[in-house]
């Protein structure tokens, strides 16, 4: 391989290893969204059943569960 080539070739392995590196860090970046997705659904579920218990409990309480 003459100087230009060797060149040409370690900017195509460079360019290639960015690809990847910035495709590792957007699947990072979706696993992390996911997640937190998830965990702020979890809560919301958690508030709505804390809510409609304490519903439950004042209807309880003044007769209006029967």
């Amino acid at each position: 391989m003459n100087h230009s080539q060797d060149l040409s070739h370690q900017a195509g392995q460079k360019m290639g290893q960015a690809q990847e590196k910035t495709s590792q860090m957007a699947d990072k970046a979706r696993e992390t969204a996911q997640s937190a997705m998830d965990s702020m659904q979890q809560a919301g579920q958690q508030m709505q059943a804390k809510a409609q218990g304490a519903t439950d409990a004042i209807k309880d309480k003044m007769g209006m569960n029967k």
